[in-house]
């Protein structure tokens, strides 16, 4: 029997912090909102997320540095965000929810210029203090796929947008980890995770399978010879998909994305992965052995508006039955792999 999990969750939280795409329930308080004027003494407008540095004046007067984080670079650029809009020395005001870990940090979710204009920084939400504002509509916000051209099947670049469920669980209120049918050697890896301390994703190591398919950019599957490549915008990862008899004849060393052989189902391509020594299920704690098989879906719709995606994962280690995971992408004219040029640090 295979345990069906579609998670139906946005890109309200995505992504927050140098570790990656996960709720900001482990590192920031979600139930508190503050603001904060001051002015700008740095800035690092890069992926995997934008940081500033502001220094605001306190209720005794003083004056402090406050250390803010937001959404990744590429994700403004999909709310028409594309440009830096601060720079060392203007006064801005930024609300967001205070880090429960460090003192003088926050995750923020709205900006305000000095020119007066609004910036929304987090995924669907609304202006604060004007009318409208920047990083409400654009390419992230779309409903539907474009509808034209099905013949290209899955050859094009496919988009996540904030209406798509994710593939992989983040911690938050409603979601428990324990609800996954999990042997009681993961039950007892998840107990133990500290996300502060554990986190496998930092300084901006990419991620491997099947974690990186929860990456919310772009992506585009490219013909080369007799294989597939799928352009991931994240870590600008790239993963060949063997076809044929351009597989591998022999089995090659275990990596992070493993070695991945595919075929066609009609026009649905079904890629298995094996070989995969990325120890982790998820970035939130759930463990993965090397004994994983992955089996992964790809069926264009029949307009070639939209691209269905299933993942099953068979882990005797770490489940006690295979999970099967589900998520889609639109077809966005004229929407790219961007680079991602990963910096953790000016």
């Amino acid at each position: 029997m295979i345990l069906n999990r579609a998670i139906l969750i946005g890109l309200l939280f995505l992504p927050l912090t140098a570790v990656g795409h996960h709720s900001i329930g482990a590192t920031f308080d979600s139930d508190t909102v503050i603001e904060l004027e001051g002015e700008i003494k740095r800035v690092l407008w890069r992926n995997p997320h934008v940081r500033f540095t502001i220094s605001a004046i306190d209720e005794s007067g003083r004056e402090t540095l406050w250390e803010i984080e937001s959404q990744s670079v590429s994700t403004l650029r999909r709310k028409n965000v594309t440009t830096v809009l601060v720079a060392v020395g203007d006064q801005i005001k930024v609300a967001g929810n205070p880090s429960i870990r460090t003192a003088n940090a926050m995750h923020a979710s709205h900006m305000l210029l000095a020119s007066g204009e609004e910036v929304v920084l987090r995924g669907t939400g609304k202006p604060r203090w004007t009318d409208k504002a920047l990083g409400t509509s654009g390419p992230a916000y779309a409903s539907a796929g474009n509808t034209s051209d099905p013949a290209r099947g899955i050859f094009r670049v496919w988009s996540t947008v904030f209406s798509a469920p994710m593939l992989l669980p983040e911690i938050n209120a409603s979601f428990d980890l324990y609800s996954y049918p999990l042997t009681d050697a993961a039950r007892a890896a998840v107990a133990d995770f500290d996300p502060a301390e554990d986190s496998p994703i930092g300084n901006c190591e990419a991620k491997g399978m099947p974690t990186i398919m929860e990456q919310p950019f772009p992506m585009e599957f490219i013909s080369q010879d007799e294989n597939i490549l799928l352009h991931l915008e994240e870590y600008d990862l790239v993963r060949t998909i063997y076809m044929g008899t351009g597989a591998p004849s022999e089995e090659l060393p275990a990596s992070p994305l493993g070695t991945s052989v595919g075929r066609w189902d009609g026009s649905t391509l079904v890629v298995t992965t094996t070989g995969v020594n990325w120890p982790h299920f998820d970035t939130v704690g759930i463990p993965l052995s090397q004994a994983v098989e992955i089996i992964e879906r790809y069926n264009p719709s029949e307009d070639g508006s939209r691209l269905n995606y299933s993942m099953t994962v068979t882990d005797p280690a770490t489940f006690t039955e295979p999970v099967a995971l589900e998520k889609y992408w639109l077809w966005i004219p004229d929407i790219k792999v961007g680079r991602y040029e990963c910096t953790v640090d000016a």
